[in-house]
């Protein structure tokens, strides 16, 4: 139920900030990152209220996996954006990760936290390309980074099997855990 409500309060969010949206690219660019901010308190928030500490850890390896892959990407392939700020456009990262939000819960939490969460993610995408800052294919691609990677790390609050990242100042790994 604490999914669906916060699921839900993000919607509203995105959707009550979307109408000042549409006076500038400031005004997208700014609701798309309020949105993106709200999946991934989500992410976090939902197991984390939930007393689900395996929810937390696999939220936090979701989305700074998303993110290490999203900004190694930018690196390898750059690409400069449509207002020409740098060369940092393909993947789009707030797109990327609000889907690696969006896939946590979904794959955690089922398709009622998902749902209200992929729109979200959605709004996100598109308010990434009316504020200039990445083309459509910038978005996908970011969309379907995020998506795996949330889906490949997250597991279902009472799955069989668990993967659980974890990182330290000397290395990175993850534990896998099968229950019998």
């Amino acid at each position: 139920m604490a999914a669906r409500t916060l699921g839900l309060a993000a919607v509203a969010v995105a959707l009550a900030a979307a109408a000042p949206a549409r006076a500038s690219e400031k005004g997208w660019n700014d609701t798309g990152t309020v949105a993106k901010n709200a999946l991934v308190v989500a992410a976090f928030g939902v197991p984390a209220v939930q007393r689900d500490w395996n929810g937390v850890l696999q939220a936090g390896g979701s989305i700074g996996g998303t993110i290490l892959l999203t900004q190694g990407m930018k690196e390898v392939f750059p690409s400069r954006r449509p207002d020409g700020s740098d060369n940092k456009s393909f993947p789009s990262g707030h797109t990327s990760t609000s889907f690696a939000a969006a896939a946590t819960l979904h794959n955690r939490y089922g398709w009622e936290a998902g749902l209200p969460a992929y729109l979200v993610a959605s709004f996100v995408g598109l308010s990434r390309v009316e504020a200039r800052k990445h083309r459509v294919g910038d978005v996908l691609v970011g969309a379907a980074v995020g998506t795996a990677v949330g889906h490949l790390v997250t597991r279902k609050a009472n799955a069989q099997v668990q993967l659980v990242p974890w990182a330290d100042t000397k290395g990175a790994g993850a534990h896998l855990a099968l229950r019998f």
